[in-house]
Formats: structure tokens, C-alpha cells, sequence
């Protein structure tokens, strides 16, 4: 593999389910057997340290530790202070409503350098139930400012589904108010409890365009970092907008304040040619979505399971994508979902389900009407 090659398909974000325990049951988990409690199954403490020891050793990825509910594990700031102490870059993924001053002291002790709280509603009812406890809004927010005051930089998560989509307006608002560095929002993806709500949340292909779109406009005011996740297409609208309005956009460089290191732009998917996603009990996936196993870390050293899979091969080859994805001239910078391909039909290179875009050679190939 030359130098190019490798520095394309170096891991940069590793997101770790430190444990499937929750203390809530969100209408769209990733997850189906998520407990109110640590599982058996979590990685136990020494070989979670030395699983940290062993990413270190070949990579410096952004280590993103998350759950279920990461506060859970009571060995978590041990966790990430030994990653802190190996070198790497940890933020931790949260739903908040844990997040007391106490807590939040623990958070900013243990060198954590970004938290990112999932609020989905701009009030207590569309937020509440959605993640199925009353008061967790409440609760989550608490946990926001309380580390906002201990100067944390901090990212709000936001799914966005039928049911919140007419709150895009007020969501970006309430994130400024906040404070907040950045605001990203995920496009639901049909996994876990995802799917028993995809059929009656999922936005239709035309109202996700509207969203993305409504997202760059956002982007260019410039007021906090915005960014679209599992929406790969973000970046084949950014291109079309800019070329409209004379804008150079360099690969690399975020939307927004300044660029920040847990923020920057680069592509579209990015499942097993920048990120991976290792689960509570070691299996490696491609990314939280697609359920696809590449191996798993108590048994081969993340190094060679990054270096030698060949669903990771086969996710890094754009020549590779089927359907319309194939044949689209935005292919290198988007690659469309592959989970969403995956839940369709079952072929995680097929093309994007949920794009409307047609590319040119679709369209050259159309015969003309006279």
C-alpha cells in the first residue's frame, strides 16, 4: 500500500460502546437489548484498558466513548484518563441527564475535551418522548450547562425524524443560546429500534433534501459549527451550492467557527475508511449502523482488524458501489449510506435509498423526447 493510500484510510474517530446499559429507551436506538443496568457482556476493566493501550499503539484516532450511557461504567474516567495518557484525543457521547455539577467536575478532571448531548425536540414533549422518561429534556440540559461552566466544549446531537423536523428552526436557536460549539444532526438510520419506527419517521427522500439544504444555508452564517452525520449527500449538496454562489470548499475544512479537530469536513460515508464502531463486546463494525462484523478486539488487535479486513477493503473502493451510486459523479465525496443501502435490501454497496439526485450519466442516457 503506497503512502497516499495509507494517509486516505488512516482511522481517525473510534467510537466505542463502553456498555449497552441506558437508563433510557429511546424510540430509535441502535440498540433492541438495551438494560437499566451494566451487562455482563461489557468489557471488563482491564481488557477495555488494554484495548486502549493496543489502539494507541498504531493509531491516534479521536476516541469517542459512548454507550448506551457511558456514565454507567464506573470505571470510565479511568478509561479515559489512560487513553488521555497514551495520546489520544477522547470525547465522550452522552444523553445528559446524569451530568450533575459533581459529575460534570469528574467529566473536566478525567481530560475528556468534547461531550456531545443528544437533545431530539425543542421542548419537553417532542424531546421526552422521544427518549421515553419524562423530564430527561430537563435533565439533559441541566447536564449541558453544567459543564458549559466548567468551560467544556460541547456538541448537541440531534436526531431528526418526522417527528421533530418542523423544530429545525427552534433546535439551531436553542443551540446558540446554549452556547453550544457545534451543532450535528443524524438522519435517521433503520437499525435496532430504528426500525420499528422507520416506516412512520423516516423523512422521505425530498424532505431530507430540504434539510440538507437548509443545513448549508445555516453553515454560512458562520455562528457554530454545523454538521450533517449519516448524511452522506451533505457534501454533494455543499459542492452544489458552492459552485452556485462562487464558493471554493476545500477538502478538510468545516462550516462555521474555526476549524476544530473533532469537527473538520472531509466526505461523505466514512464507515471503515476513517471511523469504525467497536461495540460493548468487542465487535468491530464499519460504523453504529451497519451490523456487519470485521472482527472483534478481545481477539485480533485493532490494528489488524483495520489493516486486513476485507468488508473494510471493499467500503474503501467507490468503484465498487452499485446501483446509481456507481455511475454518480459525487461518488468519491458522498459513497452514499451503506447502512441505509444495507437495510433496503440487504447489499451495503447499493446505491443511497433516501437521494434524490440523479446523476449526469443517468440523465445523458435518458432518450431525448422530440
Amino acid at each position: 500500500m503506497n503512502q497516499e493510500a495509507h494517509n486516505e484510510n488512516e482511522l481517525r474517530l473510534l467510537f466505542w460502546e463502553t456498555t449497552a446499559g441506558c437508563n433510557l429507551e429511546c424510540v430509535h436506538c441502535r440498540r433492541l437489548d438495551v438494560a437499566q443496568q451494566l451487562m455482563q457482556s461489557d468489557m471488563q476493566t482491564e481488557r477495555a484498558l488494554q484495548f486502549v493501550r493496543e489502539l494507541a499503539s498504531f493509531a491516534k484516532p479521536i476516541l469517542v466513548l459512548s454507550g448506551g450511557e457511558p456514565l454507567f461504567r464506573p470505571d470510565i474516567f479511568q478509561i479515559a484518563t489512560e487513553a488521555k495518557s497514551n495520546g489520544l484525543a477522547v470525547a465522550l457521547a452522552t444523553n445528559g441527564t446524569l451530568i450533575d455539577e459533581h459529575m460534570a467536575g469528574r467529566i473536566v478532571d478525567a481530560g475528556i475535551r468534547r461531550v456531545s448531548i443528544s437533545i431530539d425536540g425543542a421542548d419537553e414533549t417532542t424531546h421526552d418522548d422521544f427518549r421515553r422518561q419524562p423530564g430527561s429534556l430537563a435533565a439533559a440540559l441541566r447536564g449541558f450547562k453544567n459543564l458549559k461552566r466548567l468551560g467544556m466544549s460541547m456538541q448537541i446531537n440531534c436526531t431528526i425524524t418526522r417527528h421533530n423536523v418542523h423544530q429545525t428552526e427552534k433546535l439551531y436557536a436553542m443551540a446558540l443560546e446554549l452556547g453550544a460549539d457545534a451543532l450535528h444532526l443524524f438522519m435517521l438510520v433503520p437499525v435496532g429500534c430504528g426500525v420499528q419506527i422507520a416506516e412512520s419517521n423516516t423523512l422521505p427522500a425530498a424532505e431530507y433534501e430540504r434539510v440538507l439544504h437548509w443545513l448549508y444555508d445555516k453553515s454560512q452564517l458562520r455562528q457554530m459549527h454545523v454538521k450533517a452525520t449519516c448524511a452522506p449527500h451533505y457534501f454533494r449538496v455543499v459542492r452544489q451550492r458552492a459552485v452556485a454562489d462562487g464558493i471554493r470548499v476545500e477538502p478538510g475544512h468545516g462550516h462555521g467557527k474555526p476549524r476544530h479537530d473533532m469537527a473538520a469536513m472531509t466526505k461523505g460515508c466514512l464507515a471503515g475508511s476513517a471511523i469504525c464502531f467497536v461495540s460493548h463486546t468487542g465487535e468491530v463494525f464499519p460504523c453504529g449502523y451497519l451490523p456487519l462484523s470485521a472482527g472483534n478486539v478481545t481477539k485480533q488487535h485493532i490494528r489488524d482488524i483495520w489493516g486486513q479486513s476485507e468488508l473494510f477493503a471493499k467500503l474503501r473502493d467507490p468503484d465498487q458501489l452499485e446501483g446509481k451510486c456507481g455511475c454518480c459523479e459525487f461518488k468519491r465525496i458522498c459513497l452514499g449510506c451503506r447502512a441505509r443501502a444495507y437495510y433496503a435490501d440487504g447489499n451495503y454497496m447499493a446505491e443511497e435509498p433516501f437521494c434524490v439526485y440523479e446523476p449526469k450519466k443517468l440523465r445523458n442516457e435518458k432518450p431525448s423526447v422530440s
